[in-house]
């Protein structure tokens, strides 16, 4: 398949986005979801940014359903009825936070210890003009990229290791050693290939109730507490979207005893970003001692959300988990399923719109991410922390043991389903830039001034909470409060 046959786009129809929310609200299992979506109000539309999809209308659905799943919980334990409004500009600056949030006044990228490894992902072009995307984010990934590539860790060098190679060869070698690559997929190309029509089978947020547990009534909070008060999660995940995920639980009551491996932990802008109202604890699942402290603090978790694959070796499957801790809710994040023929590749946002067909979808003079470069990330952050919130609701009621599961493809094909604007109506936007298009907040954590984007939604008749306390990895003890 030639770019030039990759390029091609045409606009299709446009879903409203009312309808949007509903059908979010319905694959969720609310059971009223008509009258959900009417308690949600997106203030202005797409077009906002240059890109033919509806990033703006996808990120204020995911956004207004995680405001209003809230605020149901809360209603449930005593709150008042809340209507959620949500600002379609302030959703994109969701999607920029890691270029709109700076630490002690500096941008995160320039406080990574180096910086080279995230400039360097990028699209590379392979023999025959077929695209790659290529991540050396960490220095693992970084390693595999260069025993394959045989190269220096730079743009140029990169660039003319993998002009050499058929693209499809040089994603299977990097992949084989550790490393995370993907080729620039046209939507059909996509929905041919075995990892494409596995998730093309699945909803964007996949619940299931897994085997039996107790009911486990929401109790009722004073008109002060936030809505997840005294709900206690379990966070075994890194970089975004699960980090993000479990912080939006933090935000508004939850317990989050926040896990990491000492000798892979995510930089600490990262753990400044996404760590609000966390707790943080080093837990190794390789060392028997911290896998006996992990499955004691199970037995008192509500929620468990991870982002990893191999958990079964370290004895901690999903399946395993609920057998010790019947009742328990799952959250987990994947790239292109759990199950699925890429079930044990790793990934992330940027290739899965690299091979769902986004990307070619952005297409200019190659293959583009879209201007927020981040999508799949903060969406999938949103809709699995909306998703818990709903099974929360359903296990105080009907009992059982959860499993939710999102995956970031899945989360491209949803964007993509949406419908594609016309490239003229968007061609000549201005590219969203390091200015925000809604509110900034600033508060004090453990690594100084931290400024990011604020809420992006307001209740009808109750102030949204700030985020939490940053803290350092290892700070806290592996126990609950």
């Amino acid at each position: 398949m030639t770019s030039n046959t990759l390029s091609t786009t045409e606009p299709t129809p446009l879903m409203p986005t009312g309808e949007i929310v509903s059908r979010l609200l319905h694959t969720l299992g609310d059971p009223d979801p008509a009258r959900e979506a009417e308690d949600i109000t997106v203030v202005g539309a797409d077009p906002l940014v240059p890109s033919v999809h509806r990033l703006a209308d996808a990120m204020s659905a995911a956004i207004g359903v995680f405001g209003r799943q809230t605020a149901a919980v809360g209603e449930m334990r005593g709150h008042r009825h809340q209507r959620v409004e949500v600002q379609a500009g302030a959703a994109i600056d969701q999607l920029m936070a890691t270029y709109h949030t700076t630490l002690s006044g500096r941008p995160l990228g320039a406080l990574l210890d180096d910086p080279a490894l995230l400039g360097n992902n990028d699209f590379y072009r392979a023999q025959g003009g077929r695209w790659i995307f290529i991540i050396t984010t960490y220095p693992h990934l970084r390693d595999a990229v260069c025993s394959v590539l045989g190269c220096g860790l730079d743009k140029v060098g990169i660039a003319r290791a993998a002009a050499d190679w058929d693209a499809f060869a040089l994603e299977e070698a990097i992949c084989a050693r550790g490393g995370v690559a993907c080729v620039v997929r046209g939507r059909d190309e996509w929905l041919a290939h075995p990892a494409g029509r596995y998730v093309a089978r699945r909803p964007v947020v996949e619940i299931e109730r897994v085997g039996d547990g107790p009911v486990r009534p929401l109790e009722p909070i004073g008109e002060a507490d936030e809505a997840l008060t005294g709900v206690r999660v379990l966070d075994l995940t890194h970089v975004i979207a699960g980090p993000v995920g479990a912080r939006l639980l933090a935000q508004f009551g939850a317990d989050v005893l926040h896990l990491s491996r000492p000798d892979r932990p995510d930089p600490i802008p990262m753990i400044a970003m996404t760590g609000g109202g966390k707790r943080n604890a080093y837990c190794d699942l390789r060392d028997g001692h911290d896998r006996a402290a992990f499955h004691e603090v199970l037995q008192d978790a509500d929620v468990f959300v991870h982002a990893y694959r191999g958990l079964a070796r370290h004895g901690a499957p999903t399946g395993e988990l609920i057998r010790r801790r019947p009742g328990l809710i799952a959250l987990e994040y994947h790239a292109w399923g759990a199950d699925g023929p890429w079930g044990e590749r790793g990934g992330f946002d940027q290739l899965a719109c690299s091979a769902t067909g986004f990307a070619v979808e952005e297409w200019t003079d190659r293959p583009s991410l879209p201007p927020t470069y981040l999508l799949n990330d903060y969406l999938a952050a949103y809709l699995g922390a909306a998703a818990v919130a709903t099974v929360l609701r359903r296990r105080a009621t009907e009992g059982g043991s959860w499993r939710i599961r999102v995956t970031l493809a899945g989360v491209c094909h949803w964007v993509q389903e949406l419908g594609l604007l016309a490239r003229e109506d968007v061609i000549d936007l201005p590219r969203p830039g390091r200015a925000p298009l809604a509110a900034l907040s600033t508060t004090g954590t453990d690594f100084g001034p931290l400024t990011e984007p604020a809420t992006p939604f307001a209740y009808s008749g109750r102030t949204v909470p700030q985020p939490g306390r940053r803290s350092p990895l290892g700070s806290a003890a592996l126990q609950w409060r």
